[in-house]
């Protein structure tokens, strides 16, 4: 005390009246003693909330001099529950308010299931595996969605006009670079958009924005770079796929707003992923014959909105926590014969399309080992079991390859003349 006040007598000054008032609170109300001890700061904080509020008039004014018995048992009765209230106070606790806590467990295995997912991405560099994982490349399920009906409406096109084989082989090339690039871009801009709903969800913590591993101008940097790739598969093609590539751009860019405002967002993801059945056309030379083109958008949209309710099913009790909205929460136990109805017309828009372009008996006899899997699939889905929608929603990839098997056939048996 005595070098204090040599050395510093301003700070002597100060820490003297701070030490006659502390003692002077503690004689008068003997249970904030405990409290200062074990949590100086919370006890400041507290306590000058409840002497402040204690002390207030009807006129808002202070006035400790005029104070009452009855005021002083009430400020002593508030500095208690303060204390009580602050002990249960956890640090950890104030840091994650604004997200919800993830057991230990759960953090673990969000970080072991994405190093478990990386496959062949784990070799490369270091700094490229977070925008790889950014386009989902670990994940080609996403892209071979989008990539497939394009081969629908690329073969369909191509056995309407009867297209030469290397016509029809550049175009699904381009198509699956395209489909690459823009699937990536797409899941960029996703997760630009929801790094901030990401992190409430344990499936997606671990996602490279909301974990900080790629910060958002680095993403929007890589999100132009794709763009510009996208944009150099475009001007490849014929100039009709150009302009019907350029207004798809809206509803990639505004899929992940629906889940905010709108029960409905996978109807804006099928839009998008349904858009290869009207750009194949024109990528063979073949005029977009609607007649064809639009019972196939159709067919390959109801197709998209029963897998992707399905897969929405994964995240439905962390969706409700952070506010993220689905059909998956909008049709709830309905959902089974929901599903049922748009299979249903699924399977009608996807055989109008083949009467109407015509097609041989590889298509419907596709058609049926296709639809026939693709039942006994939504039949056994277990709606409460991630594992089983994520099962569910993978083996699309399947499905889709056996529609296109039946379509492939007829064309090449068309181009060898057979048929």
């Amino acid at each position: 005390m005595i070098r204090l006040f040599i050395t510093k007598p301003a700070t002597f000054a100060l820490s003297s009246r701070a030490t006659f008032a502390s003692n002077r609170l503690f004689s008068r109300f003997p249970a904030c003693r405990s409290t200062f001890k074990e949590q100086p700061i919370l006890f400041a904080k507290s306590t000058k909330a409840s002497i402040s509020k204690a002390y207030t008039t009807q006129n808002g004014v202070n006035s400790p001099r005029n104070e009452t018995n009855a005021t002083k048992e009430h400020l002593h009765k508030k500095i208690e529950v303060n204390s009580t209230e602050s002990k249960a106070i956890d640090p950890k606790t104030i840091q994650t308010q604004s997200r919800p806590v993830f057991t230990p467990e759960e953090v673990e295995a969000a970080r072991l299931a994405r190093l478990a997912n990386l496959g062949w991405l784990g070799k490369l560099p270091e700094k490229w595996i977070p925008y790889a994982e950014l386009m989902r490349l670990e994940k080609p399920v996403g892209t071979f969605l989008l990539l497939l009906p394009s081969f629908w409406a690329i073969t369909m096109a191509a056995y309407g006009i009867a297209a030469p084989l290397a016509t029809t082989a550049y175009a699904i090339a381009l198509f699956t670079v395209g489909a690459l690039v823009m699937r990536g871009a797409g899941c960029t801009i996703n997760d630009i958009w929801d790094r901030d709903l990401d992190n409430k969800v344990a499936r997606t913590v671990e996602r490279p924005i909301a974990s900080g591993r790629v910060s958002v101008p680095q993403a929007v940097a890589f999100l132009g770079a794709q763009c510009f790739l996208g944009l150099g598969v475009l001007l490849s093609l014929p100039w009709e796929c150009f302009y019907l590539g350029a207004l798809s751009l809206p509803f990639v860019f505004l899929y992940p707003l629906f889940k905010r405002f709108t029960y409905y967002p996978q109807a804006m993801i099928s839009v998008t992923f349904s858009w290869g059945c009207l750009l194949g056309f024109p990528a063979v030379g073949a005029p977009l014959n609607l007649a064809v083109a639009g019972p196939l958008f159709l067919a390959n949209f109801f197709w998209s909105m029963i897998y992707d309710s399905i897969y929405a099913h994964q995240d439905k009790k962390y969706d409700i926590k952070a506010g993220i909205k689905s059909t998956a929460l909008a049709w709830g136990d309905k959902t089974k014969p929901i599903l049922y109805g748009l299979y249903s017309m699924q399977v009608l828009s996807f055989l109008g399309a083949g009467i109407m372009n015509s097609m041989g008996p590889f298509f419907y006899l596709g058609a049926a080992v296709g639809f026939t899997r693709w039942f006994s699939q939504i039949k056994k889905v277990d709606l409460d079991d991630p594992a089983s929608c994520w099962a569910t929603f993978t083996g699309n990839i399947k499905t889709g390859w056996i529609f296109w098997f039946g379509i492939l056939a007829d064309y090449l048996l068309q181009a060898a003349g057979l048929l």
